[in-house]
């Protein structure tokens, strides 16, 4: 086998390697020859060679059993560049490993003094390390925590659907496994080699404002709605009286416009009742299996009624198509999207509604060809009372509600709002709802 043309220190040391045992086999050669035992002296030499390596090789073990306690030989040759090359790696390895320390060391630090809990966990979901906070808000103790998996210390239900389903693209609230007054927030944020990091959060003063803003919301919306009552009752009695002839002829448009202004009101404070509900009610109580083309054929007749001829509306309807959930919100859900479209479409423009299935689920979409929406609307068009024409969403009735009440019974059907519009040309709003919420009326009919 040719030898290797390299430089390197290794390879002069092989090169040396060879020279050094083919001149010890010269030499036994020779010595046989003269005294006779030319297979004899060889094979004296090449135990000799042999015993030299076992020696080193035994020398190598013995480092590697207890490279702290061991030293290794200096022997020269191939198996001296052997030892340098492995005490130099191993020098490498140790610089690697004072900065990887380092590094971790800043990475506890800097994480400690975070105000949320952090937790690294394993592949299998062990805990590895955790920050203080993680300790005081999951009541986690060093060393006896260490190893374990999480979902046998923090036990909820939820919080172990949400673990053992590895879909970690939200977050999952539930009460903290020390204290049931307090609701913790979970995020599991994948990373590494398998590893994950669990981002804990308390959201109990969150959440306590968030319950008091509802409150607040609904309770002034029922309060409201009596002095409104009474409005209405007076003005329904000055209205036969505002007529022609009538003692409050002059005070005819002011009664008008006090009419149409109190109507605005009431639908305000119907949908921020509606609303306060949507919030409240997180988990549903009760759900049917809703019949959405009788559901969306009445809708489309109140959008006619609402358009007054001034559109063409069609409706493409998929016969059959049905969904579990809850009439009144699906109807909320159809309506507000179909009002929006009428109200923000030009005399003589088109509306369609459909409804279809495919292997993705059931969908809803109403395409206008209205006034279209600029990009930088889009993403907060579902806040409440954001207007993306403020005047004039206020000249048509709108309460600003309408999308904002759509998201949250969307998200009660597991559902998803899509958004497509083009300045001048008109929007499509698309609802998907997964499909486990989906069903036809045919495979009902032939299971009962």
């Amino acid at each position: 086998m040719a030898l290797s043309t390299d430089n390197s220190p290794m390879s002069r040391a092989w090169r040396a390697e060879a020279v050094h045992g083919c001149s010890l086999l010269a030499v036994a050669l020779l010595l046989g020859w003269a005294v006779g035992h030319v297979y004899a002296a060889l094979m004296l030499a090449l135990l000799l060679y042999l015993f030299r390596q076992l020696l080193n090789l035994r020398a190598l073990g013995q480092w590697v059993l207890r490279p702290k306690k061991e030293e290794l030989p200096e022997p020269g040759g191939a198996w001296g560049e052997v030892f340098e090359q492995i005490l130099d790696l191993q020098r490498r390895n140790r610089k690697r490993k004072r900065r990887l320390a380092g590094i971790l060391s800043e990475f506890q630090a800097s994480t400690a003094a975070l105000p949320d809990g952090a937790v690294v966990l394993s592949p299998r979901g062990q805990i590895v390390w955790f920050n203080n906070a993680a300790q005081a808000l999951l009541g986690l103790r060093v060393p006896q925590d260490v190893g374990q998996r999480v979902p046998n210390l923090v036990r909820h239900p939820a919080f172990t659907s949400y673990f053992e389903r590895a879909e970690f693209n939200s977050d999952v609230e539930v009460p903290s496994p020390i204290n049931p007054d307090v609701t913790l927030s979970f995020r599991v944020i994948p990373y590494g080699n398998g590893q994950r990091l669990l981002i804990v959060r308390d959201v109990s003063e969150l959440l306590r404002v968030e319950t008091a803003r509802r409150d607040f919301v609904s309770n002034a919306s029922h309060e409201l709605r009596t002095p409104l009552t009474v409005l209405r009752g007076y003005l329904d009695m000055m209205d036969g009286d505002s007529g022609e002839g009538g003692r409050l002829q002059a005070w005819q448009a002011p009664l008008t416009e006090m009419r149409t202004q109190a109507g605005r009101m009431e639908a305000l404070i119907s949908d921020m009742l509606k609303l306060a509900r949507l919030e409240a009610d997180v988990v549903q109580s009760r759900q049917d299996v809703v019949d959405m083309p009788r559901l969306l054929a009445g809708v489309v007749e109140a959008g006619k009624g609402l358009s007054r001829d001034r559109h063409k509306i069609k409706a493409e309807i998929q016969a059959g198509l049905q969904v579990y959930g809850r009439e009144s919100e699906l109807h909320s859900i159809a309506s507000n999207l179909l009002s929006n479209a009428v109200q923000y479409t030009p005399e003589g423009g088109e509306i369609a509604l459909r409804w279809w299935s495919d292997d993705k689920g059931a969908h809803l979409a109403v395409r206008d060809t209205g006034i279209g929406i600029a990009p930088a609307d889009l993403s907060r068009l579902t806040e409440r009372f954001y207007r993306v024409d403020a005047g004039r969403s206020r000249d048509q009735g709108g309460t600003g509600l309408g999308l904002a009440i759509t998201k949250h019974a969307l998200e009660h059907h597991e559902g998803k709002l899509q958004i497509d519009s083009t300045l001048g040309k008109g929007t499509t709003f698309r609802c998907s709802f997964p499909p486990h919420r989906r069903h036809q009326r045919a495979a009902l009919a032939a299971n009962s």
